[in-house]
């Protein structure tokens, strides 16, 4: 048996390290064991639950899947695409910051986005690139991950994924944490917001500064009542 491969076969080995690669920084950077405390924040999800707004399953279903189309983490969805685009650019990730930064509805949230941006620069530095140089040091998370991602020749619509994936898995363990639902149910929140997470995926390629925007009055004034809150769990 011959030791050497066709040109088919080395191509295709190529193709495949570069997606291990990609899938493995993804995992890195995205678990709950990379150290930028995300754990510690739950959105606001935690006064919505104190206000009994999400009670169950699937309200959290229901609350995520909003927030996703009309909310927090859709406007996260479209600030990591400009900082994806914009990675080699540190006019264009200056700008993206900033209104990273002025979008966030509340002290909390923007204390929330700031902590795990720097955060996350500062861990993901594992991993050197130029865009390090780039970032501004005030940076909100998804801007941070997008240009990061970019910086490592991570697709959009994988980096996309990869981070609505892991908020919402941050929303669930919350959740369960604050007696929402039992692992099992949480487990069947994550499966059944997949298709939604894939869709907003897939519009990555097509979305720019002029999706942002947000109907989700309830959930940023949960974040507001949150800042008071007496007793918590969470810093958000």
């Amino acid at each position: 048996m011959s030791g050497t491969l066709d040109r088919s076969s080395e191509a295709s080995s190529s193709g495949a390290t570069g997606n291990t690669q990609a899938l493995l920084r993804l995992m890195a950077w995205l678990s709950p064991a990379f150290p930028i405390g995300g754990f510690a924040y739950s959105g606001g999800l935690e006064r919505a639950v104190h206000d009994r707004l999400v009670t169950d399953a699937a309200g959290l279903t229901d609350w995520l899947s909003t927030l996703m189309g009309h909310g927090a983490l859709w406007n996260d969805g479209v600030l990591l695409t400009e900082g994806w685009r914009c990675h080699a650019d540190g006019a264009g990730l200056a700008q993206a910051c900033e209104l990273g930064l002025a979008l966030a509805g509340s002290a909390e949230r923007h204390a929330e986005t700031l902590s795990l941006g720097r955060g996350f620069a500062s861990a993901a530095a594992a991993w050197p690139a130029d865009v390090f140089a780039l970032l501004p040091k005030d940076v909100p998370f998804p801007v941070a991950v997008g240009a990061v991602a970019a910086a490592h020749r991570v697709g959009l619509d994988q980096a996309l994924a990869a981070y609505l994936h892991a908020a919402v898995s941050q929303a669930v363990s919350a959740a369960i944490r604050l007696g929402v639902c039992g692992q099992a149910d949480g487990l069947g929140v994550l499966a059944g917001l997949e298709a939604r997470i894939e869709g907003f995926s897939a519009q990555a390629s097509v979305l720019t500064l002029d999706d942002l925007g947000g109907a989700t009055v309830q959930a940023e004034i949960s974040s507001l009542r949150h800042e008071t809150q007496h007793s918590r769990l969470f810093r958000s």
